[in-house]
């Protein structure tokens, strides 16, 4: 099963916290977040519940933490291609951002 992973940044400009509960993208079969932690010198991978992020604040999606697990491409993507991904919201909203492919 092929994987790709999503990096980015979410910003929260509300004066109210949101809480993104899934993911997904037309793009990919299956889609999640995940988080990378280091455990006795061992590094592991889990998935996140809920990603919650202050009034003025922004998380981080990076290599070796909170990350987009994209699995199942529907086709192959090339360098420069746009993936659209939407975020469901604890209260039922719905944020769409872009990711751009990259070579790893």
């Amino acid at each position: 099963m092929p994987m790709m992973a999503g990096f980015g940044r979410i910003e929260n400009r509300c004066p109210q916290p949101i809480v993104i509960v899934g993911v997904s993208s037309p793009a990919f079969g299956d889609s999640s977040l995940h988080e990378t932690r280091i455990v006795d010198g061992v590094s592991r991978m889990r998935a996140l519940p809920e990603l919650r992020i202050a009034p003025d604040a922004a998380a981080t999606l990076k290599p070796g933490g909170m990350h987009l697990m994209l699995m199942q491409p529907h086709a192959p993507l090339k360098p420069g291609s746009k993936v659209v991904v939407e975020f469901a919201l604890k209260d039922g909203g719905v944020l769409r951002g872009e990711l751009e492919a990259r070579k790893p």
